[in-house]
Parts: C-alpha cells; structure tokens; sequence
C-alpha cells in the first residue's frame, strides 16, 4: 500500500486500498495502524480535512476494527 505523507502534527502518513477498504494510517509518534472496510468517503475526508488529528478522533478512532 502507497502512503502519502500529510501535513498533521499527529498523523505523519495515510495509505488506503480502494480494492479491499483498507487503510493504515502511521502516527509521528511512530505507530502504524490498520483499518478494515474504511469507505473511501471516510479516506477522502481525512485527506482534505483542515485537522487530520480532529477528523480522526471524529470519524475514524474505535471504528473499522479489522
């Protein structure tokens, strides 16, 4: 899986695969994360968001447990 580095004081890279709805997200404190049946909507929400951290907390944080 590509990931693509964001802008975000906590969130150092996202990648997400469209074909299986996964998407793994590496924190800068070093920690990589995967996430399962993620809807693209979801991924695309957290790329544009102003706030990764916030939107994370918001949409994605104890959901899409794999």
């Amino acid at each position: 899986m590509d990931m693509i580095r964001v802008n975000s004081s906590a969130i150092s890279a996202v990648g997400y695969d469209p074909n299986t709805r996964q998407m793994q997200i590496k924190f800068k404190q070093g920690h990589t994360y995967s996430f399962c049946h993620v809807p693209q909507s979801i991924f695309d929400g957290l790329l544009s968001a102003g706030s990764k951290g916030a939107y994370y907390d918001r949409h994605i944080r104890d959901k899409y447990h794999c």
